[in-house]
């Protein structure tokens, strides 16, 4: 039996709305600890994804468009506060005016739900990826992570050492 990415997938994706701001963006990644997240629209249609590095682009374009020379972007590199604190006021609320869809990449690499687990093995080393969307008819079905092929793996090697030591 063909293992394929519905038997493999994720169903319980965190998926983001192209109208959602950016500052609410932040907080699902880091409160989901998680670095990407489709983009869908209400309908479940996937309209792009959007990563830490996505943010990170965003936040460089806002400094450089607000023509300030501050440095207050250092402490967002590691992520680690969900509310952002440590940002000036003005410009927590620019991030609350930037939607999703401004930041997003734009399209998804996917595969459909009957993909065999090989495609989907060389669709993300060959797109150098993570994660791929499974997606059918346009429509997020769930998402196959390199974590869980690895995990696959894992089992497979577990259940043979069983077979021999016994």
């Amino acid at each position: 039996m063909t293992l394929t990415a519905r038997d493999l997938m994720q169903r319980d994706v965190v998926s983001i709305s192209p109208e959602t701001p950016l500052a609410s963006v932040y907080r699902v990644l880091v409160a989901e600890a998680i670095t990407g997240a489709p983009v869908v629209d209400e309908s479940g249609r996937v309209l792009g994804v959007i990563s830490s590095a996505d943010l990170l682009r965003a936040l460089a374009e806002e400094q450089d468009s607000s023509g300030n020379d501050t440095t207050y972007f250092e402490g967002l590199l590691e992520f680690s506060s969900s509310r952002g604190e440590g940002l000036p006021e003005d410009f927590q609320n620019r991030l609350e005016q930037i939607p999703a869809s401004e930041a997003m990449t734009e399209g998804a690499i996917s595969v459909s739900p009957d993909a065999p687990l090989s495609e989907i093995a060389r669709t993300l080393r060959f797109q150098r990826i993570h994660r791929v969307l499974v997606v059918e008819d346009g429509v997020l079905e769930g998402i196959v992570t390199s974590f869980d092929l690895v995990g696959l793996l894992e089992d497979a090697g577990a259940a043979s050492e069983v077979s021999t030591s016994g």
